[in-house]
């Protein structure tokens, strides 16, 4: 287990007050000497990164301001492949679990999980294991169409995959090449090698791709 003496740099990225606050203090029962950094939205977290990527954890939700589904941990683990991250959510489907793990993360804590067990988990993550439910099938596998998805989504480069979350929320090239301070040409050659990556020949191909990943897996009231 790590040692509780560690002043571990951690991330809860959450856009609901309470959870953030109530996953501080599970934390700091466990790890005392902690230093914790709170926010929101996915743009926030990005632009935290951007600033300071010496995180020794994410604790991320998978829906917040920014982000749909899997696509902010897709970009996490492509952007910043050293820092662990264990998704935090309400919903706790089997098939959400075994996908987070298929994408990289370093774990999955259910909203509804005790606060010793969510201490625990976050424990041997930083430990450097892998924290999951222990009711959970793991050996079950998805769908061979949502595994080659899954499989081709992890060649997409950081600002690929930044660019196909916004052609998944219908932004134009001249919006993501604003929001991204690129000019429209490169988010061109950008879609271009997404396409390419995912085996599509659409940008609407490529949304309808990600969204098999979630398909199913989401309803409104579950965060």
């Amino acid at each position: 287990m790590a040692d509780a003496d560690t002043a571990f740099r951690l991330v809860i990225a959450d856009d609901h007050p309470l959870f953030r606050g109530a996953l501080r203090e599970a934390v700091l029962g466990q790890f005392p000497k902690a230093e914790i950094a709170e926010v929101g939205t996915f743009d926030d977290l990005h632009a935290l990164l951007e600033r300071e990527a010496d995180f020794d954890l994410i604790l991320l939700d998978l829906t917040m301001p920014g982000a749909r589904g899997f696509s902010g941990l897709i970009y996490l683990r492509a952007q910043y492949a050293g820092v662990p991250v264990v998704v935090v959510s309400g919903n706790d489907e089997p098939a959400v679990i075994r996908r987070c793990l298929d994408l990289g993360a370093s774990g999955f804590i259910p909203k509804t999980m005790g606060t010793a067990a969510m201490r625990d988990a976050v424990a041997v993550v930083l430990a450097g294991g892998t924290s999951a439910p222990s009711d959970i099938d793991m050996a079950a596998r998805q769908d061979s169409e949502t595994d080659t998805i899954i499989s081709r989504l992890s060649t997409l480069t950081p600002q690929q995959v930044r660019v196909l979350m916004m052609l998944a929320e219908g932004r134009l090239n001249k919006q993501i090449a604003y929001e991204l301070s690129v000019s429209e040409a490169t988010v061109k050659a950008h879609v271009s090698a997404i396409l390419q990556k995912l085996g599509v020949e659409s940008r609407t191909q490529a949304v309808i791709a990600v969204s098999k990943v979630d398909a199913g897996l989401w309803s409104a009231n579950q965060a």
